[in-house]
């Protein structure tokens, strides 16, 4: 891995929220401000093969209990009972996602609302199943007149498929309904929707809907205003959203957030403080126990779910959360989990991608998602291969589609 390049050219004027971001690191600096004062932090490049360590024995004495919460039980069922093409509130939508169940191979889509053609959106998705019995990912693209939503979600631990997909389903709708949605509050209200789906999970742990104990998800949900090339990018983990940069008749991936490892400085203090400890596996990758027991073997300090992590060990659920305006040279929003990033640099995968034109989105994902694969299989030796989903966003469809102004808004 290594760290990423480093130019001093400002491309996105962006501010951090409640944490410093390491754009400055990454090429093309990204020029982050907010509590850091705009400081610059090194971007980590740690390999991650498992998210969760195995240990020997049992994960831990107990769980998590306590008694259900009743407005949380309100606002699961409101959820359920609600599409979220309703809670678009007029003008055309439509949502395609991930289903739950695991199929042999990709995981299958399901879509509700208004035709969408991705093509003239330059939209691509696919979501594939690795070495594991159940596919963990899940993914979620919302397109609306003046807005679309972009997530990724990666499972881990036993149940890790059915965390990723509860919070694939309620995250999307509480910012929906979230009236600060569409503000200048946006960054506040993306930061409280993730805690407030960390609480979701809880409650539905102890409703017995959820196993969340020892499994979670990494949570990344992009807000993407069409009318003002404007972004709200909000993450916990490891699932990473870069930018591709034109640069004549080059390439350049630029991450626009970093991974959330335990080493970091202020993720470690925050562990150590809260009665975790962070201990290196012997392999690749320094994870995250409670003191004196062997669990959870967490690799990332921020997940939704974990709710062991959570009460012992520091793990949180607030996003790192950026806004930031596109400018014409930024030509797509790529989305990945870490199947993808864990053999594949950011400037390669956007290569790879952009080779395709944005009504070949779709065939653009699918040649990345190959190429993580096989590169797995050739550094593994077939031992092992994470889940792998890639969403593609191609920011210059409406440049390149006869469909004209319309194309890139439902």
């Amino acid at each position: 891995s290594g760290h990423f390049g480093s130019r001093t050219r400002t491309f996105i004027q962006a501010r951090a929220y409640r944490s410093p971001f390491p754009f400055g690191a990454m090429g093309h600096g990204l020029c982050a401000m907010g509590q850091s004062g705009g400081k610059h932090v090194e971007v980590r490049g740690n390999r991650r093969r498992l998210l969760v360590g195995r240990v020997d024995g049992e994960a831990g004495p107990g769980v998590v209990a306590g008694e259900v919460n009743e407005d949380d039980r309100a606002v699961i069922n409101g959820l359920d009972e609600q599409s979220i093409i309703d809670m678009v509130g007029g003008g055309r939508a439509r949502s395609i996602s991930s289903e739950s169940r695991t199929t042999p191979g990709q995981r299958a889509m399901q879509s509700a609302g208004d035709a969408l053609d991705p093509a003239a959106l330059g939209l691509g998705h696919t979501c594939r199943k690795g070495s594991w019995d159940e596919n963990q990912d899940s993914w979620s693209i919302l397109t609306a007149e003046t807005h679309s939503l972009y997530a990724i979600f990666d499972g881990h631990g036993g149940k890790g498929h059915d965390v990723s997909n509860f919070v694939k389903d309620s995250l999307p709708k509480l910012i929906l309904k979230d009236t600060r949605f569409k503000t200048n509050e946006q960054a506040n209200m993306i930061s409280d929707v993730f805690k407030k789906t960390q609480s979701l999970v809880t409650t539905s742990d102890r409703m017995g809907k959820l196993s969340a104990q020892m499994s979670g998800t990494t949570a990344t949900v992009c807000i993407h205003d069409h009318n003002a090339s404007t972004f709200t990018l909000a993450h916990v983990g490891n699932s990473l959203c870069v930018v591709a940069l034109a640069l004549g008749t080059t390439w350049r991936g630029l991450p626009l957030m970093r991974a959330h490892d335990p080493t970091l400085k202020e993720e470690r203090s925050r562990i150590e403080r809260n009665g975790g400890r962070i201990v290196f596996d012997g392999h690749d990758s320094y994870r995250v126990y409670a003191r004196n027991a062997h669990y959870p073997g967490l690799d990332i300090s921020r997940t939704i779910g974990d709710l062991l992590g959570h009460l012992e060990c520091g793990i949180t659920a607030e996003p790192e959360v950026v806004e930031g305006k596109l400018a014409p040279e930024h030509k797509a929003l790529l989305l990945c989990t870490n199947g993808v990033w864990e053999f594949i640099e950011p400037t390669d995968a956007v290569t790879i991608v952009m080779q395709f034109p944005p009504q070949q989105a779709m065939a653009a994902t699918e040649r990345l998602a190959k190429e993580a694969w096989d590169r797995w299989i050739r550094e593994e030796g077939g031992a092992v291969v994470d889940d792998i989903t890639v969403v593609l966003v191609r920011l210059d469809a409406k440049e390149n589609s006869a469909e004209g102004s319309k194309t890139n808004s439902v």
